[in-house]
């Protein structure tokens, strides 16, 4: 059993008139999942970069990154968290995407992939599936042949005491 990432867009559109000091207090929010045991590390936006401006580059990036191999996408899905959550870094910028790209040590090449227009289509169908679905945001788990998916960021206690349920339904 293993993990399955799709993209759901938290802000599928550009939004430019989004406003950084609105977004600030907004991430006072990532303080709860930061308290977390387990948790990974978020600091409250403090750049003056930003804030992103729509959730589809990154989603490109990472499927770009899928495109070249399993071991590409781990090793940018993770910079992007840490450069969104703990760096404060605007990954909706490109020339921030293509730092991230670079410093996962893979071919610049490859990144053009993130502009193939096959790619968009899949990150927009995965967000409509996810809608379909009831998803209203991240993360959202979905276990295979389960109709229903758990959103929102719980301790992952909870993950494993649904998934055990599941388990010991099944045998």
């Amino acid at each position: 059993m293993g993990f399955e990432w799709r993209s759901f867009l938290l802000r599928p559109e550009l939004d430019e008139k989004r406003d950084l000091e609105t977004f600030r207090r907004y991430t006072q929010a990532w303080n709860r999942p930061a308290a977390e045991d387990e948790s990974g590390e978020f600091n409250v936006w403090a750049g003056d970069s930003g804030p992103p401006s729509h959730s589809v580059p990154p989603h490109l990036v990472a499927k770009a990154a899928a495109r070249v191999g399993p071991d590409a996408f781990e090793r940018i899905h993770i910079r992007l968290l840490r450069a969104f959550f703990t760096h404060n870094r605007d990954i909706t910028d490109r020339e921030t995407l293509g730092a991230i790209w670079r410093d996962a040590g893979l071919a610049e090449a490859d990144l053009a992939g993130a502009d193939d227009p096959a790619l968009l289509k899949e990150v927009l169908g995965e967000h409509r599936a996810a809608l379909d679905l009831g998803v209203i945001g991240v993360p959202a788990v979905q276990l295979q042949g389960r109709e229903a998916a758990i959103t929102g960021a719980y301790p992952a206690e909870t993950y494993r005491r649904w998934i055990r349920r599941i388990l010991e339904e099944r045998s």
